[in-house]
């Protein structure tokens, strides 16, 4: 369509082409029709060429079919006018205007509604790209920050430099988190593929060789904001057990879980390793660790509820709304 718009040659041309095509059907089918229809073969020419090239062609072709309607076809034979004639002549200048003046107010519909349309994408990727942008200098604004907790360690006491090593590792942590899901191609991933690959980052990031990780997860419905949430919550216990469960072994298992059973709002996530297990209460292993405490915060942005079920090696889980 835009082809015949912008070349008038063509747009003109296919204006003479189609009521040329018109007219030899009409006379090829002229003795089956009964009198009384000498517009009918050129109707469809005027809205096809008014359709695909546009107004002024479509004019040319309704006037083309109308002389040669009116030549051959309206008695008497040539441009006589009778008064039938003349009433066939103005409803058929009625009818093939109102067809082009219906078609061209499409067609201005269809053009608005595309450049709209064009509009809408070219700011949704500058706003994508300003999105994205955004989130890679809070992740390198994150690793800055923890650089800068590493400066903080000469000088202090050992406690201090265990909280400020926790510290650094977390904010290391969460701009990976962000690097990974505000990566344009996470966008095409599924949900356990962004799991799997977080637990891999993890898992080279503390240098485990020997530990495997396992993710078994279902596409729940979840927007990026959450997603963003439990994947810190994920790798909070992901790291946990790296640290923790697997001391004077040479490796060790990691399987994470992502369900959600048919009818249920709640979706569930479980994070079991086969080390000893946590120490401390059941109900709240940990209770004044800041990695427990943390766990808690996230699982309290979710919506949902942290528990910490004793069995073999250790296992979190927690049960929040999706949707």
């Amino acid at each position: 369509m835009r082809l015949f718009e912008r070349n008038l040659l063509l747009g003109y041309g296919l204006a003479i082409v189609t009521a040329t095509v018109a007219l030899y059907v009409r006379f090829a089918t002229d003795d089956l029709l009964p009198p009384g229809f000498p517009y009918l073969t050129f109707f469809p020419a005027v809205i096809v060429t008014a359709f695909v090239a546009g107004l002024w062609p479509g004019i040319v072709c309704a006037v083309l079919s109308g002389l040669a309607a009116w030549w051959f076809f309206i008695p008497p034979a040539g441009f006589a006018i009778t008064g039938a004639g003349a009433v066939t002549l103005i409803f058929y200048a009625f009818v093939v205007g109102v067809d082009i003046a219906l078609i061209e107010v499409m067609r201005r519909a269809m053009a608005k509604l595309q450049a709209e349309q064009e509009l809408t994408a070219r700011l949704y990727d500058q706003q994508r790209v300003m999105f994205q942008e955004l989130q890679h200098r809070v992740a390198n604004n994150m690793t800055f920050v923890a650089s800068l907790l590493q400066l903080k360690r000469h000088g202090a006491t050992p406690e201090a430099v265990q909280a400020l090593d926790e510290a650094h590792d977390r904010l290391i942590t969460m701009s990976q988190v962000h690097r990974r899901l505000y990566d344009p191609q996470a966008m095409e991933m599924s949900l356990g593929d962004c799991l799997s690959a977080l637990c891999e980052d993890l898992v080279h990031a503390v240098g485990a060789k020997d530990v495997v990780w396992e993710v078994r997860a279902q596409d729940v419905q979840i927007d990026t904001t959450r997603l963003v949430t439990l994947s810190l919550l994920v790798a909070e216990v992901v790291t946990n057990a790296l640290k923790h469960a697997f001391k004077g072994r040479d490796g060790g298992r990691i399987v994470v879980t992502l369900e959600q059973a048919a009818g249920e709002a709640d979706a569930v996530l479980e994070v079991r390793d086969d080390g000893p297990g946590f120490p401390g209460e059941p109900a709240s292993p940990g209770a004044r660790s800041l990695g427990f405490g943390i766990m808690r915060s996230l699982a309290a942005q979710l919506g949902g509820r942290l528990e910490f079920p004793r069995g073999e090696g250790g296992v979190v889980r927690l049960s929040f709304p999706c949707g």
